[in-house]
């Protein structure tokens, strides 16, 4: 696709480093990367011609204190050479969201959206929630703003079209009907109660509603249940009813549905005290399948155009481009968007700002909601600044912290042991940074000093690691809170001092008598306890960290002992596959059973050689031997 140059520079920054490198670039399209000092991309740029674009930063004056300020810390460049401009747009969003530079404009929280399946990898199709790639064979129809929508959707099209939910292996060990068709959510393709033409002719009107002909699909029901009702099949008539309830539930939630515009994306910028939000609506099929609120980073001194023409190509790299994408603000190098785009979706793509009509509507629509959505996010962020200030004073931290990280476990007499930490900051709390530690060490049951030892050990000489290498410099908690008194604050401070951590602030929060919220006692080194009023906002901000970890160490401990509960024996022993896994436990009953079993017993059942039956014996009996 391209060609690579990585072009070495002297050890300077600036201008000079700068006009260096211009001398040997090609005058070709491509995309360049500025590096720092310490070795981090700051900015990405993608260019018609890289020797004419990266000349402008030779220039002395004309630029932004943004551009300058970036051109004052380049140290060293690279580049790319691509094919076309197009390419290179494509192959900058791709860089941007990679490396997420501190001078470009980067896209936060860019997770998958959820689909409606309609798989057809079972001669019964199954409809099913679905993220990730489309490997899968069937129908998908999407994307919706969230699992949540998908979900209503699902139930509601289940009791409208009676389509089967579950997996292919209960679909086939199933010998009488489940919960579902009691409730008149199925109709049990399982055992026969429903005639394959018939489910296959319920999967058809299922899609065809989901394709954007629910008046098509109305209107056949309604006429079906005219027809019950003519012949007195007044039953038959009453579930006709019902379907069509179920299918009005699903539009009815979704809002506006368009008449004139079948499939597109429709995007509202709006701008406010230095902070941006970008509100995005899914249209398909003429229905909206919701829509999402993105707060992109981007400086102050961007205007909307720019930012909104970023947004886009780091939107789509990874995502199906509709034909027709709608915005609020007119963006430059549409054209050239628009080519990029088309490439990426192999098809040709329309980008509009429209200025009358149904189409206007959507977009103003989606730009009133930008504006409520950034207004309630600048309303929370002044709340949560408040908060930290209090924070800050509570625990003698110099300023507002700007990474809390607050650590707990969850066991069971030491079983299925998991630490877990939770990170806050002035956004609010950092899911993508939580992390999980599965206790390794042989601790005994109930050590919750070990165990918190060994959590922060991990965690801690990680950081230290990752800040002796090259690349992005982890951020260094301003604030440690440790779920427990003095002895878990004790533990913590000795594995800090042995990392030569000793100047992280660290403190603990210990519950109060007869475990009482409100009557918490804080513990800081060398410092006597501490309470707080019980109306304090800050106590009940550190009582939501508090819950929120234990929420998500429950959590992780939970998923861990499931697993386990799930777990065979069997499945760790070589040779052992679902065939003779289901003869061993058909011959024994159990895999208890199995352990007890003798090598004579073992290489009687069906499949299973001596040599394989002696191996069995032992890997229950190796401990013994």
């Amino acid at each position: 696709m391209s060609e690579t140059d990585d072009i070495a520079a002297p050890a300077t920054q600036g201008p000079e480093v700068i006009r260096n490198l211009v001398k040997l670039l090609p005058n070709r399209p491509g995309v360049y990367r500025m590096f720092d000092a310490k070795g981090d991309v700051i900015y990405v740029g993608k260019a018609r011609s890289l020797k004419n674009r990266v000349a402008n930063y030779t220039r002395f004056g004309g630029h932004t204190n943004r551009i300058a300020a970036m051109i004052a810390n380049t140290c060293n460049m690279e580049f790319v050479t691509t094919a076309t401009e197009a390419e290179a747009l494509l192959l900058e969003a791709n860089l941007i969201k990679k490396y997420k530079p501190r001078y470009n404009v980067t896209l936060r929280d860019d997770k998958s959206f959820p689909y409606i399946l309609i798989a057809k990898d079972h001669a019964v199709a199954q409809i099913a929630k679905h993220r990730g790639a489309r490997n899968r064979k069937g129908s998908y129809f999407g994307p919706f703003a969230s699992a949540g929508a998908v979900n209503r959707t699902i139930n509601a099209l289940e009791k409208a079209f009676l389509l089967r939910s579950c997996g292919d292996s209960v679909f086939e060990n199933r010998t009488r009907p489940c919960l579902l068709h009691q409730i008149k959510r199925c109709s049990a393709p399982c055992v026969g109660l429903i005639e394959p033409h018939a489910y296959d002719e319920l999967v058809r009107e299922a899609e065809e509603f989901l394709a954007g002909k629910s008046k098509v699909v109305k209107a056949q029901l309604a006429r079906q249940m005219e027809e019950a009702a003519e012949r007195l099949d007044y039953e038959q008539a009453a579930r006709y009813r019902d379907r069509i309830q179920s299918l009005s539930f699903v539009t009815a939630q979704q809002g506006i549905n368009p008449e004139t515009v079948e499939e597109a994306d429709v995007f509202g910028l709006h701008q406010e005290g230095g902070q941006v939000c970008i509100q995005v609506f899914f249209f398909r099929a003429g229905q909206n399948w919701g829509n999402r609120a993105y707060f992109p980073r981007a400086d102050k001194s961007l205007g909307a155009a720019e930012i909104l023409a970023s947004f886009l190509a780091q939107f789509y790299d990874d995502k199906p481009v509709p034909g027709l994408v709608l915005l609020s603000h007119e963006i430059e190098e549409r054209e050239l968007m628009e080519e990029a785009l088309g490439t990426h979706a192999g098809r040709r793509i329309e980008i509009a700002v429209p200025q009358r009509g149904e189409k206007k509507a959507l977009v103003d629509h989606a730009l009133a909601n930008a504006r409520e959505a950034l207004g309630r996010r600048m309303a929370e962020t002044s709340s949560q600044a408040k908060l930290l200030d209090g924070v800050a004073k509570a625990f003698g931290l110099a300023e507002p912290p700007r990474r809390i990280e607050v650590y707990d476990n969850s066991h069971i007499q030491g079983a299925q042991a998991v630490g877990a930490m939770i990170v806050a900051g002035p956004e609010g709390l950092m899911k993508s940074q939580y992390r999980k530690f599965n206790i390794r060490s042989d601790i005994p049951a109930g050590d919750d000093f070990g165990m918190m030892r060994e959590v922060l050990t991990r965690r801690f000489s990680r950081l230290l690691k990752e800040e002796g290498e090259a690349g992005e410099t982890p951020v260094r908690p301003d604030l440690v809170l440790i779920d427990g008194g003095q002895g878990q604050l004790n533990a913590a401070r000795g594995v800090l001092a042995d990392l030569g951590l000793s100047d992280l602030c660290v403190a603990g929060v210990a519950k109060g008598p007869d475990r009482d919220a409100g009557r918490e006692h804080f513990y800081l080194p060398d410092k006597p306890s501490f309470m707080l009023d019980q109306r304090d906002p800050v106590l009940y901000y550190i009582q939501r960290l508090r819950d929120e970890a234990h929420r998500f160490a429950i959590g992780s401990h939970r998923a861990k002992r499931a697993k386990a509960i799930g777990a065979n024996p069997l499945d760790e022993i070589a040779g052992i596959g679902p065939t003779r896994k289901k003869a061993l436990l058909q011959a024994f009953g159990s895999a208890k059973a199995v352990s007890r079993a003798s090598v004579t017993d073992l290489a009687a059942v069906e499949g299973v050689n001596v040599a394989l039956a002696r191996a069995i014996y032992d890997h229950f009996h190796e401990s013994a031997s």
